[in-house]
């Protein structure tokens, strides 16, 4: 085939991944070999590719790739998540702009809606993971409300409800007005705002005299129930068994003693509003308080409020404040610095309120999920991530797993009309239950009312690593036994709670056994101000973009070059600029590599076949280092060590070393050397790069229908000579040794120089003459026993090596150069020797500071000396 000059990404990035997908490589099937799996996180099923998806995605696909590379069964199941919020939020807005309010649907109806935008975005973001290179088993594509994985949701609900581990209660939890819906406590980011605290009195009843509060919430005063101190506060002993008056609606509260209050916070006194303070409603308990909900599921004022019903809670506290002033409760107001939660879906003010909901007791779930990470059995990458771990696992709270929906798994509780409940997979089994709990058997279907909520969207991803597989269902089928656990799961930090913790529980509760036996977890992606990316920044590229322009192989790399475990990447655009930049470098050690002409009447020249033998050496120990780093899930740094490899091992060194005179055929033991080095390289660079990897393999060498280097094999470690390695570095280090002294007196490389070695114990091999003939342009290396006088030289460990440059050179200029850099050093360590002869300085500097000094005393010395040696030389 011929050889195109210049490589074209999306060309060759279609060509090679549609060639994939018709041999279904990307497919597995149990067999005999050793399983590798990995589930994808499923992203929002009408999302589009960001950046922290190309990281995440871009990892998976590497650990995938090699582990088919080592032989194994690789299986990595793509899918996507209904995202019940994200989702209901998009479609009541597509309604809105049709004019149709949700309320104006019923659920069926409504539904019917949802499901039309799923099928229209759904596959979208699936479609450009294939773009990234994405080996995605794609024929076992699943979405969390499909039917598989519906009805494993539904199965155990109803287990862990039949094992006490569900229930029902009225609880305080997060209330998102705009979704109107009830969400988990790790679903609120706690921002830091600025507010105010307003100093409010309350009338102490039958008396003319007051307390005084301190609120940042004065329209959640129409809610108050009580006014609270604390008991061991000597000011307000003389209140206990008094009550207060209300501010503007004169409702008659008691004042109690708790010692929850704070005495040092705001006044000492504490307004109790049971129904809009998790905290408050926790005194409310205690104290048998009536509980007064101000607030509609909108966050405006209901009519329990008896004031300003129906305004929004904000707009409320505007007007509340001018009320509270004309009737002579507002004492003063503060500036106040408090942290205020906010919902992570729409980025609403979160309210406290009081629901009846579903909750999952995670106590008993949570012990084996906290052993497992604690003795490793589960392992984090990297292990730092334990300690938030440890840490939430054991000040775990019950989830509140019901979502006030219609887009999701419907609960599967059905209600009679006495309000009493049975809990069935299907409502034909919720019939029966109820016949038998009720003893009537003329019950019918019509009788039963199904609950209106939905389950939390992670009560269905939690179960991913085994509804995947079926295992669910029927758990005992072929494919949760071969493909669970599965091995590595890679997921960003922020979802460790929300994701990660949970699918651990179910892997114990469900099947007794670990869902995954690695986490590795991503940083965030950032820009390089270190914000978090964002469409509302207008700081997030686009990744479909950035592949257009840089290639998907140029952005992988980008995206790695500075990505540790856990460690947040600080995003640039020079980044995939650099990984295409790097697609060129081997493109065109390629295209060197198949312009020569080979011969097969030369012999392989010395300088070559040491050169390989070299190369063969090293790539044993390159193949080990990045097994090492794969092993400990150091991506990056594979990456780096295959980086530097092709770049400065193989391009500047070892082409550099066989390369055949200008128009000069190349012998062919040689050249079929080099291609077998080639190849072995691309197979290490193929999980990272997997489309020039490809693209090449197939040039190098006449490959048959059907072959790939995707299904090839992962190179072997040898064994090598870790001294011949380490010899030959010092024969690089003596090439570029005589280039600098060629390059820093002008002597081109097409002049010939003699060297002239005196011998140490490390340094010099005449061994490798051959190799410092060739690519120093050399006549002759000869030995000397004692220093050449008039000759330029460079040290390497133990061995001098000296050029006599004669008739190169002009000696005055060179004198006149050397003095001058002398004459400059002395003046530099003159003035660093001022600074620690300064006593004050020496005893006051911290001691880094006079280190760093004394470090360049040493070094100003050294290099005067070397400077005065070649001066005397020369004269």
């Amino acid at each position: 085939m011929e050889t195109p000059s210049k490589y074209n990404p999306v060309e060759v990035e279609n060509k090679w991944y549609q060639y994939w997908l018709d041999k279904g490589f990307f497919h597995s099937e149990p067999d005999d070999r050793e399983p590798y799996t990995i589930v994808i996180p499923p992203p929002n099923v009408t999302g589009v590719l960001h950046m922290g998806h190309m990281l995440n995605n871009t990892i998976q696909d590497i650990l995938v790739r090699r582990a088919r590379m080592l032989g194994k069964n690789a299986c990595w199941v793509p899918g996507t998540d209904h995202a019940s919020i994200a989702t209901e939020a998009k479609v009541v807005a597509k309604l809105k702009s049709e004019g149709i309010a949700k309320s104006d649907l019923n659920r069926d109806d409504f539904l019917s809606h949802a499901w039309e935008w799923t099928d229209k975005h759904g596959g979208i973001i699936l479609e450009q993971l294939k773009k990234l290179g994405a080996s995605c088993d794609w024929e076992r594509t699943c979405f969390t409300m499909d039917k598989e994985r519906s009805d494993s949701v539904i199965k155990v609900f109803v287990d862990l409800y039949n094992k006490g581990l569900i229930y029902r209660g009225v609880r305080m939890v997060n209330w998102d007005p705009q979704a109107k819906t009830a969400v988990s406590d790790e679903e609120v980011i706690y921002k830091e705002e600025q507010s105010k605290l307003y100093y409010v009195r309350y009338k102490i009843e039958g008396e003319d005299d007051w307390v005084t509060i301190a609120t940042t919430r004065p329209e959640t005063i129409l809610g108050d129930t009580a006014v609270c101190v604390n008991p061991n506060d000597e000011r307000f002993q003389h209140l206990k068994g008094k009550r207060v008056l209300v501010p503007l609606v004169e409702r008659s509260v008691p004042i109690i003693m708790d010692e929850y209050v704070d005495m040092e916070f705001g006044t000492g006194c504490l307004k109790i509003t049971p129904a809009h303070d998790v905290n408050d409603y926790e005194i409310g308990m205690r104290h048998n308080l009536e509980t007064i909900d101000t607030f509609n599921d909108d966050g405006t004022l209901s009519e329990k409020a008896q004031l300003l019903v129906g305004v929004d809670r904000f707009e409320a506290r505007k007007q509340i404040v001018p009320m509270l002033e004309e009737a002579g409760n507002l004492v003063k107001t503060e500036e106040y610095a408090n942290k205020v939660g906010y919902s992570e879906r729409t980025d609403v003010v979160i309210e406290p309120k009081l629901s009846a909901q579903w909750f999952i007791s995670m106590e008993k779930l949570a012990k084996p999920a906290l052993e497992a990470v604690e003795s490793d059995e589960v392992e984090f990458h990297p292990k730092k991530f334990k300690n938030l771990y440890r840490h939430w696992m054991g000040n775990i709270k019950d989830w509140c797993i019901s979502r006030q929906l219609w887009w999701g798994h419907q609960i599967p509780v059905y209600y009679l009309e006495d309000g009493s409940y049975v809990v069935a997979e299907t409502i034909e089994k919720a019939l029966e239950l109820a016949k038998e709990k009720t003893g009537n058997q003329s019950l019918s279907i019509n009788d039963l009312t199904q609950e209106d909520d939905v389950l939390d969207t992670w009560a269905s991803s939690w179960l991913w690593p085994i509804s995947v597989f079926g295992g669910i269902t029927d758990p005992n089928n072929e494919e949760i036994k071969y493909y669970y656990p599965t091995n590595d799961l890679v997921t960003g930090h922020d979802i460790i709670f929300f994701w990660v913790a949970r699918m651990i529980m179910t892997g114990y509760s469900e099947r007794d056994l670990y869902p995954f036996k690695n986490v590795y977890f991503t940083g965030m992606v950032r820009d390089k101000q270190r914000r978090k990316m964002s469409k509302s920044l207008g700081n997030s590229p686009d990744p479909i973009e950035l592949m257009n322009k840089y290639g998907a192989d140029g952005v992988r790399v980008g995206m790695l070059l500075c990505s540790p475990a856990g460690g947040d990447l600080l995003f640039d655009e020079s980044l995939p600029e650099q990984g295409r930049n790097f697609t060129a470098k081997i493109w065109n050690a390629f295209r060197l590599v198949k312009s020569w002409e080979v011969s097969t009447e030369i012999s392989q020249p010395e300088s070559a076949q040491l050169a390989i033998e070299w190369f063969n050496q090293k790539l044993s120990i390159i193949i080990e280092q990045m097994n090492d780093h794969f092993d400990k899930f150091r991506i990056s740094d594979a990456l780096m060590t295959i980086y530097t490899a092709i770049r400065d091992e193989f391009s500047s060194w070892l082409l550099e070393m066989v390369k055949p005179a200008y128009r000069q055929p190349i012998d062919e033991k040689t050249y079929n050397e080099v291609i077998d080095l080639f190849e072995k390289l691309l197979k290490l660079l193929h999980p990272f790069m997997p489309f020039i990897s490809e693209e090449i393999w197939h040039y190098l060498k006449e490959r048959k229908d059907g072959e790939a280097i995707m299904i090839s094999e992962w190179p072997s470690v040898l064994n090598y000579d870790e001294e011949l390695v380490s010899k030959f570095e010092s024969v690089k280090e003596t090439v570029s040794g005589i280039r600098n002294l060629r390059k820093s007196n002008n002597i081109p490389m097409k002049d010939s120089l003699e060297l002239a070695v005196q011998q140490g114990e490390k340094g010099y091999d005449a061994k490798y003459d051959a190799v410092l003939l060739k690519m120093g342009n050399l006549s002759d290396v000869k030995l000397v026993t004692e220093e050449i006088k008039g000759a330029v030289s460079f040290r390497i460990f133990s061995s001098t090596f000296y050029m006599d440059l004669g008739e190169h050179i002009d000696i005055e200029a060179e004198l006149n150069k050397l003095e001058e850099e002398l004459k400059y050093t002395k003046g530099f360590l003159n003035s660093v020797m001022k600074k620690l002869s300064n006593e004050r300085f020496v005893s006051g500097a911290p001691e880094a500071v006079v280190a760093k000094e004394q470090a360049k005393k040493a070094d100003a010395e050294a290099k005067i000396k070397v400077l005065e040696e070649q001066i005397a030389s020369l004269k």
